[in-house]
C-alpha cells in the first residue's frame, strides 16, 4: 500500500483578526497558535484550505 503524501504546515503569521472563514480554515487545518507545526494530508481539500490562507502559513513537503 503507497504511503500518501504529507504537508508540513506552520502558521507563521496571527490569525487574529482576519475573516471568519480565514480563521476557519486555520482551525480546520489544525493549526492553534503562532509557529504552530501539524502534518496534513496533501488531499484537494486541505489545498483548498492551504490556497485560501497561504499569506499566514509556511508551507513544505514531509
Amino acid at each position: 500500500m503507497a504511503k500518501s503524501k504529507q504537508l508540513k504546515v506552520t502558521l507563521v503569521r496571527s490569525a487574529n483578526g482576519r475573516l471568519a472563514r480565514h480563521r476557519a480554515c486555520v482551525a480546520g487545518l489544525g493549526l492553534r497558535r503562532m509557529n504552530h507545526s501539524v502534518l496534513v494530508q496533501d488531499t484537494p481539500e486541505n489545498r483548498g484550505m492551504i490556497n485560501k490562507v497561504s499569506y499566514l502559513l509556511s508551507v513544505e513537503e514531509a
